[in-house]
């Protein structure tokens, strides 16, 4: 796989006015989410940033871009966040084309520009290896797009790369972990990198949901890309076969019976009942509840009644 080299994206051909009138509307679509989505898509952001305390003094952050919503929707708010913050950052605008069409790469640019978001773009021709893979193309095209990202990240200096996973995006990981995989496991918020010291990688759109990305996006009236990829395609003619569509499709018909399911299956994970776990893993340790069941002290010591609850039992 060969690089190109690292350039911005924005034409120095546009002529005072046409810069002007881009600038107009990148600062219309910013406030949008300043004013119209405050609420929905801001306070969210900003109460993650907070919760998990994801952005430090002096932190270089490589905000990765896909083209598509949730990663175009970041880029803004650490654009104007970094503005106004009283925690100095640096923020560098990556954008990783894995073999994207000469249409889809030119829709990146032009939302780009009109976004007013100074991109950075490097090639890896990742399509083209994960094309022939019958088994998990998906998860061999995230973990080498992965790869690159950190290591771009690293010619710039950055300390942290930060992705636009949404919290639909990690409501469905717990659901597929549990169905798929016999785990309860999450998507969390912030994770060191494991290959690349020193590196961390961060999900500041972890409290906003997917619903509000779309009502941002349409408001603006933006188009932006999906995947871009061959499996996008498919999934669109119904010839793949999506777990993560799957999820998505049983949450919606959940929440025409219950509209908090979503947010109850959030808040779940993090509130991990111990004294009512059968089992967990500590690396690839496991460790059963009968190790700590007899230990005084542990969280299965409290009387727990056959009903489940942890009131002294009749």
């Amino acid at each position: 796989m060969s690089d190109s080299a690292m350039q911005p994206a924005f034409s120095a051909e546009n002529t005072a006015s046409g810069r002007n009138a881009q600038k107009a509307e990148s600062a219309k679509i910013e406030q949008s989410i300043l004013k119209t989505y405050r609420k929905r898509i801001w306070n969210p952001f900003i109460g993650a940033l907070k919760d998990y305390a994801m952005i430090q003094e002096g932190d270089r952050i490589a905000v990765c871009i896909s083209g598509g919503k949730d990663s175009m929707l970041l880029a803004k708010c650490m654009q104007h966040l970094q503005k106004y913050s009283p925690v100095s950052f640096h923020v560098e605008y990556l954008v990783m084309d894995p073999g994207y069409t000469e249409e889809n790469r030119q829709r990146i640019l032009e939302n780009a520009e009109r976004l007013g978001i100074p991109i950075v773009m490097r090639e890896k021709r990742i399509f083209e290896v994960t094309a022939g893979q019958e088994k998990s193309p998906c998860y061999l095209c995230a973990r080498m797009r992965r790869g690159c990202l950190y290591k771009l990240a690293q010619e710039l200096n950055c300390n942290k790369i930060a992705l636009g996973h949404h919290m639909d995006d990690m409501i469905e990981t717990v659901l597929m972990s549990m169905f798929y995989g016999a785990e309860v496991k999450t998507m969390m918020p912030k994770l060191h990198s494991s290959h690349y010291p020193g590196m961390e990688l961060i999900r500041p759109l972890y409290m906003v949901k997917e619903a509000d990305i779309l009502a941002w996006r349409d408001y603006n009236h933006l188009e932006f890309l999906q995947c871009a990829c061959r499996l996008t395609e498919g999934l669109s003619s119904g010839r793949v076969d999506s777990k993560r569509q799957e999820m998505k499709e049983l949450i919606q018909q959940l929440r025409r019976r219950n509209p908090s399911v979503d947010r109850n299956i959030f808040l779940s994970v993090h509130s991990v009942n111990l004294g009512t776990i059968i089992g967990y893993r500590k690396g690839e340790e496991a460790v059963p509840f009968l190790s700590e069941y007899n230990r005084p002290g542990s969280a299965y010591w409290n009387g727990v009644c056959d009903d489940g609850q942890t009131e002294d039992c009749p």
